[in-house]
């Protein structure tokens, strides 16, 4: 069983950075691939990012691509987004993800493939 804890989540201007971050409990989690994923108001759950294993291979919508970076440090057992030029449209309650599979490539797909999730953080872009 794996627990996934988010933090870093807050109000921000367009145009600025936050970085999340995912703390996992679990001696497993470094064989686990994670992600991202975030609902806005109105909408559903949508994938974000994702990354295997080791972290080497990554995987981001192409609405987030060359602005957001996944990554973790699994000494740590900890998950991170970097999210820069945030824009309001990125508005929503972001969600820290694991597969037991350890290839990133599965979340793609959408949250039906996903194990563990988070509680959620609050990420707000004012205009």
């Amino acid at each position: 069983q794996v627990q996934l804890v988010e933090s870093g989540g807050g109000l921000v201007q367009a145009g600025g950075s936050l970085k999340l971050s995912c703390v996992a409990s679990g001696h497993t989690f470094s064989t686990y691939a994670v992600g991202w994923f975030r609902r806005a108001p109105g909408k559903e759950r949508e994938f974000v990012a994702a990354a295997g294993w080791s972290g080497g291979v990554t995987y981001y919508a192409d609405s987030v691509k060359g602005r957001f970076t996944i990554s973790r440090d699994n000494a740590k057992n900890t998950v991170y987004l970097q999210m820069n030029s945030l824009k309001p449209e990125d508005t929503a309650v972001y969600y820290c993800a694991a597969d037991r599979r350890p290839f990133g490539n599965y979340m793609v797909r959408g949250s039906s493939e996903v194990d563990y999730w988070g509680q959620g953080t609050q990420v707000t872009v004012s205009s």
